[in-house]
Protein backbone atom coordinates (compact mmCIF):
# COMPACT_ATOMS: atom_id res chain seq x y z
CA UNK A 1 0.00 0.00 0.00
CA UNK A 2 1.23 3.43 -0.81
CA UNK A 3 -0.13 6.78 -0.65
CA UNK A 4 -0.43 9.45 -3.52
CA UNK A 5 0.50 13.30 -3.95
CA UNK A 6 -3.01 14.39 -4.32
CA UNK A 7 -2.56 18.36 -2.82
CA UNK A 8 -0.41 20.90 -1.86
CA UNK A 9 -1.45 23.70 0.90
CA UNK A 10 -0.33 27.45 0.15
CA UNK A 11 -0.61 29.48 3.57
CA UNK A 12 -1.20 33.07 2.24
CA UNK A 13 -2.43 36.39 2.56
CA UNK A 14 -4.46 36.69 -0.85
CA UNK A 15 -6.05 33.12 -1.94
CA UNK A 16 -7.87 35.25 -4.96
CA UNK A 17 -4.54 36.83 -6.07
CA UNK A 18 -2.68 33.46 -5.88
CA UNK A 19 -4.72 31.41 -7.07
CA UNK A 20 -5.43 33.32 -10.27
CA UNK A 21 -1.94 33.64 -10.52
CA UNK A 22 -1.35 29.82 -10.54
CA UNK A 23 -4.25 28.99 -12.53
CA UNK A 24 -2.37 30.92 -15.59
CA UNK A 25 0.79 29.45 -14.27
CA UNK A 26 -0.65 25.58 -14.88
CA UNK A 27 -3.83 26.33 -16.81
CA UNK A 28 -5.65 25.18 -13.71
CA UNK A 29 -8.90 25.99 -12.90
CA UNK A 30 -11.06 27.23 -9.49
CA UNK A 31 -12.41 23.76 -8.11
CA UNK A 32 -14.10 24.94 -5.19
CA UNK A 33 -14.14 27.88 -2.33
CA UNK A 34 -14.26 27.35 1.53
CA UNK A 35 -15.84 30.65 1.96
CA UNK A 36 -15.91 34.16 0.14
CA UNK A 37 -12.10 34.14 -0.20
CA UNK A 38 -10.63 31.87 2.78
CA UNK A 39 -9.78 28.65 0.94
CA UNK A 40 -9.70 28.28 -2.90
CA UNK A 41 -8.68 24.92 -4.35
CA UNK A 42 -7.49 25.16 -8.35
CA UNK A 43 -6.45 22.36 -9.80
CA UNK A 44 -6.63 20.66 -13.47
CA UNK A 45 -9.87 20.82 -15.65
CA UNK A 46 -10.90 16.86 -14.96
CA UNK A 47 -10.75 17.51 -11.37
CA UNK A 48 -9.64 16.47 -8.31
CA UNK A 49 -7.54 12.88 -8.51
CA UNK A 50 -5.89 13.26 -11.30
CA UNK A 51 -2.36 12.93 -11.96
CA UNK A 52 -2.06 16.26 -11.10
CA UNK A 53 -2.12 17.69 -8.07
CA UNK A 54 -4.44 20.60 -6.74
CA UNK A 55 -3.37 23.66 -4.73
CA UNK A 56 -5.34 24.89 -2.06
CA UNK A 57 -4.42 28.32 -1.10
CA UNK A 58 -5.33 28.73 2.25
CA UNK A 59 -5.62 32.89 4.44
CA UNK A 60 -3.48 33.19 6.34
CA UNK A 61 -2.37 36.58 8.79
CA UNK A 62 1.19 35.67 9.59
CA UNK A 63 3.53 36.80 6.70
CA UNK A 64 6.00 34.70 4.93
CA UNK A 65 9.53 34.54 6.47
CA UNK A 66 12.52 33.62 4.89
CA UNK A 67 13.15 31.10 1.83
CA UNK A 68 10.77 28.26 1.82
CA UNK A 69 11.47 24.37 3.07
CA UNK A 70 9.41 23.63 -0.02
CA UNK A 71 8.76 24.78 -3.37
CA UNK A 72 6.86 24.25 -6.53
CA UNK A 73 9.08 23.15 -10.15
CA UNK A 74 7.11 23.79 -13.21
CA UNK A 75 8.24 22.31 -16.72
CA UNK A 76 7.17 23.90 -20.37
CA UNK A 77 4.59 21.89 -21.90
CA UNK A 78 3.94 24.12 -25.44
CA UNK A 79 7.32 26.02 -25.46
CA UNK A 80 10.80 26.22 -25.02
CA UNK A 81 12.30 27.79 -21.27
CA UNK A 82 12.79 30.97 -22.73
CA UNK A 83 9.73 31.58 -24.05
CA UNK A 84 7.60 30.20 -21.08
CA UNK A 85 9.99 32.36 -18.46
CA UNK A 86 8.94 35.41 -20.60
CA UNK A 87 5.40 34.62 -20.26
CA UNK A 88 5.73 33.90 -16.19
CA UNK A 89 7.55 37.16 -15.77
CA UNK A 90 4.09 38.68 -17.47
CA UNK A 91 2.13 37.03 -15.47
CA UNK A 92 3.83 38.31 -12.33
CA UNK A 93 6.09 35.84 -11.24
CA UNK A 94 9.56 37.71 -10.57
CA UNK A 95 13.45 37.00 -10.50
CA UNK A 96 14.15 35.47 -7.14
CA UNK A 97 17.73 35.35 -5.45
CA UNK A 98 18.58 32.74 -3.00
CA UNK A 99 22.27 31.56 -3.88
CA UNK A 100 22.49 30.92 -7.68
CA UNK A 101 25.33 30.53 -9.12
CA UNK A 102 23.85 32.18 -12.58
CA UNK A 103 24.63 28.45 -14.22
CA UNK A 104 22.07 26.68 -12.93
CA UNK A 105 19.53 25.55 -16.14
CA UNK A 106 16.49 26.75 -13.98
CA UNK A 107 15.58 30.18 -13.29
CA UNK A 108 14.15 30.73 -9.88
CA UNK A 109 11.33 32.97 -9.46
CA UNK A 110 8.89 34.38 -6.67
CA UNK A 111 4.75 33.84 -7.24
CA UNK A 112 3.03 37.74 -6.46
CA UNK A 113 3.24 36.59 -2.41
CA UNK A 114 6.76 36.09 -2.55
CA UNK A 115 6.50 32.01 -2.59
CA UNK A 116 10.09 30.74 -4.44
CA UNK A 117 9.42 28.38 -7.40
CA UNK A 118 11.54 26.97 -10.38
CA UNK A 119 10.82 26.89 -14.39
CA UNK A 120 13.35 23.77 -14.80
CA UNK A 121 14.62 23.19 -18.55
CA UNK A 122 12.73 20.05 -20.00
CA UNK A 123 9.88 20.15 -22.29
CA UNK A 124 6.99 17.83 -20.58
CA UNK A 125 4.16 16.29 -22.62
CA UNK A 126 1.22 17.66 -21.16
CA UNK A 127 -1.16 14.98 -18.86
CA UNK A 128 -3.67 13.22 -20.76
CA UNK A 129 -7.28 14.08 -20.00
CA UNK A 130 -6.19 16.93 -18.50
Amino acid sequence: MSCRFSELVVDCADPVELSRFWCAVLDYVELSRETADDGIEIGPPSGFGGAAPTLVFSRTAEPKAGKLRMHIDVNPVDRDQDAELARLLSLGARPAEIGQTGEEAWHTLQDPEGNEFCLLHSRLPELAGD
